[in-house]
């Protein structure tokens, strides 16, 4: 049998056609446009996901269902979609909308970051295990729960917001109101705005070199690859930029123990130079230090821009 994940995003909708082993067989996506009527929007996916199966070779018939990661707080069991601001939907059947329109039996409905760190347990930096949390590091910060294989995600499906728990009392504002969020020291707004302070106070810094002179350049590799060239300023932002992180990934160890957790996002490019540091910086922090005998693995994601249509493609499996 094959499974249908649908990721539609405020850019894009992307559509694949998934085996039993969570290979992709065939992807594909289209424009979202998100400002058009969402009735346009729910017409292109279903032609997305019949183009696919058909261009795959594969009958309807074959298609055991189809998962949908979406933006926003959504409601795996009525399908609905409570509200998604960048795509305007507010409380819409988004599950019985696509049967309407594409011939399957089952659809099914979850956020799209749970959908991604449930890809990642099941095929990806996880795989084997069975409790596995995941922090994506993008404009803001992300996160997903799996435990027994299982996504958890509370009793109102608005669980792991794990980017809003705070790390500095006072700090920051964020987004969502309050001041300190782990998101507003380790997104990758949360490592640019810290580069361009820096930078400000720094004027002979290497950063400006690589920002061509212009604060509006400047992004998440900047400070990091100035600091690979011996910038001082820029180590000063990248070690800042680690511990942060480190103390927000400390937090996640310490509340779930998962036997792994995994990070993905643009920054983990960086790879072992991001990576190393921030593991010798956990195993410093976390409860039990020393004394501890069993660690949460601490990895880069794997399966990248695929991890939603993988999730959501699981959903069904």
């Amino acid at each position: 049998m094959y499974y249908l994940g649908v990721d539609l995003g405020g850019t894009n909708i992307a559509v694949g056609l998934v085996d039993e082993n969570f290979k992709i067989v065939l992807k594909d996506k289209v424009p979202t446009k998100a400002s058009r009527p969402v009735s346009d929007i729910m017409d292109d996916m279903a032609a997305l996901c019949k183009s696919i199966v058909e261009r795959a070779g594969v009958s309807f018939d074959e298609v055991e269902s189809v998962g949908i990661a979406a933006p926003g707080s959504i409601d795996p069991k009525t399908g609905y979609v409570r509200y998604a601001n960048n795509i305007k939907m507010k409380n819409f059947p988004i599950a019985d909308e696509l049967k309407s329109r594409f011939p399957v039996k089952k659809v099914f409905l979850e956020n799209d970051a749970n959908a991604a760190a449930l890809a990642e347990a099941k095929a990806g930096a996880g795989r084997g295990c069975s409790d596995l949390v995941m922090i994506t590091l993008g404009t803001g910060v992300g996160g997903g729960i799996v435990i027994d294989g299982k996504l958890y995600s509370g009793f109102n499906y608005s669980g792991a917001e794990l980017g809003h728990t705070v790390i500095e009392v006072g700090g920051r504002p964020c987004t969502c109101g309050r001041n300190g969020c782990f998101e507003a020291y380790s997104s990758a707004t949360g490592l640019i705005n810290m580069t361009k302070e820096k930078m400000i106070d720094e004027i002979d810094s290497i950063m400006w070199e690589l920002a061509k002179d212009n604060l509006e350049n400047v992004n998440g590799r900047t400070a990091f690859d100035a600091a690979k060239k011996g910038d001082t300023a820029a180590k000063e932002v990248v070690d800042m930029y680690i511990k942060y992180l480190a103390c927000g990934l400390t937090n996640m160890v310490n509340i779930f123990q998962p036997q792994v957790l995994c990070i993905g996002g643009g920054v983990c490019g960086e790879g072992d130079y991001l990576l190393k540091p921030l593991i010798k910086t956990i195993r410093r922090w976390e409860y039990g230090g020393a004394t501890q005998t069993n660690f949460s693995q601490i990895k880069i994601a794997e399966l990248g821009n695929d991890a939603g249509i993988i999730g959501a493609a699981v959903l069904g499996m």
